[in-house]
C-alpha cells in the first residue's frame, strides 16, 4: 500500500490512514430521548428492544440542530442511538474496531447487547474493539447511550449554553454524536498513535509509534519519508515495545539554500508523505502498514517576536468558533475545506480555534492549504476537583491526538480564566493553570503554550491580550511603545482583569492582541445581538476594521486575532456572515488584513491618511 497525503482528505483520521479497510457509518440512525433515564433499566441496549427508537437522527449532526432532522434544543440529558450494521467476524489475527470522532459528553457503547466501550469527554474521540461481541450472521446491532447534562458547569462545554436559549456569547448546545463514526478492520498488532515532531535546525524528525498492545515478540519497524518522488529519509529498526520513539535524519535539510522547497509555511505549505510498516522480525512477514504525512517546520519565539522556521512571522488571525447555523459544532459536508480557503482568501494566515477541539479533517485542510492554528481547550465554568480531572484528561487526549499537525503552532489550555475564575486570589486555581501549562509542555515541548489567553497571564510562551476598545488611538497608546518588547504595558488593566499575575516575569515572550475588534452592524430594533461596538454601514465597517488593524500592525505586537471570523448566532461581529459571506468584498478584507507596518507608516509619511472607504472599496 502507498497512499499520499492527498488520499487522506476524506478520512476521519487523516494522519493515520489504513486504506481501504474502513467504512463510514454516517447517515440515519434510530434515535430516542431518555428524559427519565430508564434506558439502562429497561435494557434498551439489547438487540430485541426496538420500541423506544421511534424516530431517526442523521449522524454526525447533533439532535439540537436542523441538519440532524430532530432539531430539538430542549433539555434532554440522555440520548440513545441504534443502528444495524452488516459486518462479518474478522479472520483469526484480525480485529474490528468501531471509532467515534466525538460524542458529547459521556458515551457508552454496546454491540449485540454486549458492552464494548465507554468514554467521557465531549471533544475527543475513542475506539471500541467490537470483535468479541460480533454475531455470526453479519447483522450487528450497535447502540450508543450519550449523556450530556446541560446544567453541569464542571463539564468542559466551551461556548455551549447552559440556559434554554442562547445568550450573550453562548450558543445552542451540541450533544451526542457530532463527529464521524466509522468501522475499521485491523491486524491484532496495529499502530494506534503516530506522532511527528520536526527539528529543522538539526535536520531531523522525531517520531513516535504506539501499538495496540505489547507485541510479545520482535518486530521490524520501517519508516519512510518522501517528497514527491524524492526519498528524504528511511530507517528500519527492531522493537519489542508497545511504544517506540525514533530520530530520522533528513539530510536534505542540511542544505540551507535549498530549504524553500521543503519547509512548510502558510505561503508554501509543502507536505511530506510518510509510510510506517510493521513486519515480523523472524521472516519479515507484513503485520501492519499505515500512511501519514507531516510538515517540516519549526516554531518558537525570541526577543518579543513569533518565529516560523527561525524567522520573524507576524500573526494575522481571526477567532474561529467553528459553528454553523444548521449543524452547530458539527461541520456540514465539504465545509471544512471551504473554511480554510475563506480564511486564506481574505488575507488571514491563521485562526484561533476558540473553545473547540476541531475535527481532524479541518486540521488536515489547514495543513494542506497553509493556515496557522492555535488549538484551545473548551472550558468548564466552575472550579473544583471534578473540573480538574475532566479538563486535564480531555486536554491530554486533544494534545496527544493533534500534535503531529504542522498547522498547529500554539496550544491554549485556558481562555480568560474560564475554568479558573479567580487565579489571582485562589492559589489552587493558579496552581491548576500553571500545572496545565507545564503538562502541555511535557506532552509537546516543540510549540508555544499560550496558557491563560486574554488576561491574568501566568506561565506562558506567548502573552495573549484581549482588548475591545473601538478606538485605534487607544490601541496605539497602549501597545505602540518600544517597551512592549520587554513586556511593559502602558496599562495593567485595559479590561476587567489585570494582565499579569504577581511574580510573572517577561522573558522575551511575544505579545499578541489575541482578541480585539468585534464591530457589529447596528441591529434591528428588538433583535438579539452581541458585539463590542456598532457601525452603521459597510463603509463604516471597513473604516473601523482598517483603523484597528493598522493600529495593531503599527505597534510592538507580534500579531493580532480579530473577533471574529464569522457571525455566530447572536454574536454578529464577524468578518463574514454565518453563511460565510464577506461583510465587505473579500478583496477589501484582504487589502485591510494584509497591510504591513511599512504600508501604515508610508501613509503617515505621505500626510493625511486616505480614508479606508476610499482605499478599500465596500
Amino acid at each position: 500500500m502507498h497512499c499520499t497525503h492527498l488520499d487522506a482528505a476524506d478520512h476521519p483520521r487523516p494522519q493515520l490512514v489504513r486504506d481501504p479497510d474502513w467504512r463510514d457509518l454516517s447517515g440515519p440512525w434510530w434515535f430516542a430521548h431518555d428524559d427519565a433515564d430508564l434506558g439502562r433499566t429497561e435494557r434498551w441496549m439489547d438487540p430485541e428492544v426496538t420500541g423506544p427508537f421511534t424516530r431517526t437522527v442523521t449522524v454526525p449532526y447533533p439532535p439540537e440542530s436542523k441538519a440532524s432532522g430532530v432539531q430539538d434544543s430542549g433539555f434532554h440529558p440522555v440520548l440513545w442511538y441504534r443502528r444495524t450494521v452488516e459486518a462479518a467476524r474478522p479472520a483469526p489475527g484480525r480485529r474490528l474496531l468501531l471509532h467515534f470522532g466525538a460524542v458529547d459528553h459521556r458515551a457508552e457503547v454496546w454491540v449485540n447487547g454486549q458492552p464494548v466501550g465507554r468514554h467521557e469527554g465531549g471533544h475527543t474521540g475513542f475506539t471500541c474493539d467490537v470483535t468479541e461481541a460480533l454475531a455470526e450472521d453479519g447483522a450487528q446491532a450497535v447502540v450508543v447511550r450519550a449523556e450530556d447534562q446541560p446544567l453541569d458547569v464542571t463539564q468542559p462545554r466551551g461556548k455551549q449554553d447552559w440556559r434554554a436559549d442562547p445568550h450573550v456569547i453562548w450558543y445552542h448546545r451540541t450533544s451526542g454524536i457530532w463527529q464521524p463514526v466509522w468501522l475499521e478492520e485491523v491486524p491484532e498488532d496495529h499502530v494506534t498513535v503516530l506522532h511527528w515532531t520536526p527539528d529543522v535546525a538539526h535536520a531531523r524528525v522525531r517520531g513516535r509509534v504506539r501499538l495496540s498492545r505489547w507485541p510479545g515478540r520482535a518486530l521490524n519497524l520501517t519508516v519512510r519519508l518522501t517528497h514527491g518522488t524524492r526519498v528524504l529519509a528511511e530507517q528500519r529498526m527492531r522493537t519489542e515495545e508497545q511504544e517506540t520513539a525514533f530520530d530520522l535524519a533528513v539530510p536534505a535539510l542540511l542544505h540551507a539554500q535549498d530549504l524553500d522547497d521543503l519547509l512548510w509555511s502558510p505561503e508554501h505549505p509543502h507536505l511530506v508523505d510518510a509510510e510506517v510498516t510493521l513486519a515480523e522480525a523472524a521472516d519479515d512477514a507484513p503485520v501492519d502498514e499505515v500512511s501519514s504525512y507531516l510538515g517540516l517546520r519549526d516554531v518558537g519565539w525570541d526577543d518579543g517576536v513569533f518565529l516560523l522556521n527561525h524567522k520573524p512571522y507576524f500573526l494575522r488571525f481571526a477567532l474561529q468558533q467553528g459553528y454553523w447555523p444548521d449543524s452547530h459544532l458539527a461541520a456540514p459536508a465539504d465545509a471544512l475545506r471551504r473554511e480554510a480557503e475563506l480564511a486564506k482568501e481574505i488575507g488571514l494566515n491563521g485562526l484561533r480555534l476558540h473553545q473547540k477541539v476541531e475535527d481532524p479533517r479541518f486540521l488536515y485542510w489547514a495543513d494542506r492549504l497553509g493556515l496557522l492554528l492555535w488549538e484551545e481547550m473548551p472550558s468548564a465554568f466552575a472550579f473544583g476537583a471534578t473540573t480538574v480531572e475532566r479538563v486535564t484528561r480531555e486536554w491530554t487526549e486533544a494534545v496527544t491526538r493533534d500534535l503531529g499537525h504542522p498547522s498547529i503552532v500554539g496550544w491554549v489550555p485556558f481562555n480568560e480564566s474560564w475554568s479558573v475564575p479567580h487565579p489571582a486570589r485562589v492559589p489552587e486555581q493558579r496552581h491548576f493553570m500553571d500545572a496545565l501549562y507545564h503538562l502541555t509542555k511535557a506532552l509537546d515541548p516543540s510549540r508555544p503554550a499560550v496558557s491563560n489567553d486574554g488576561w491574568e497571564i501566568s506561565a506562558a510562551d506567548i502573552w495573549g491580550v484581549h482588548d475591545y476598545t473601538q478606538r485605534a488611538d487607544v490601541l496605539r497608546e497602549r501597545y505602540g511603545h518600544p517597551s512592549l518588547r520587554r513586556g511593559e504595558f502602558a496599562e495593567r488593566w485595559p479590561g476587567a482583569r489585570r494582565l499579569t499575575l504577581d511574580g510573572v516575569r517577561h522573558e522575551g515572550q511575544p505579545v499578541v492582541l489575541s482578541e480585539f475588534g468585534g464591530a457589529t452592524f447596528e441591529p434591528a430594533e428588538g433583535a438579539a445581538w452581541f458585539g463590542y461596538g456598532t457601525v452603521a454601514s459597510r463603509e463604516e465597517f471597513a473604516e473601523r476594521l482598517a483603523s484597528l488593524v493598522d493600529a495593531a500592525v503599527d505597534s510592538g505586537l507580534a500579531g493580532f486575532c480579530y473577533t471574529q471570523f464569522t457571525d455566530t448566532e447572536q454574536e454578529i461581529n464577524g468578518l463574514l456572515t454565518s453563511d460565510r459571506e464577506p461583510k465587505i468584498p473579500a478583496a477589501g478584507l484582504r487589502a485591510i488584513l494584509t497591510r504591513t507596518r511599512a504600508d501604515v507608516r508610508a501613509d503617515v509619511r505621505d500626510g493625511e491618511r486616505a480614508p479606508a472607504r476610499d482605499r478599500h472599496r465596500a
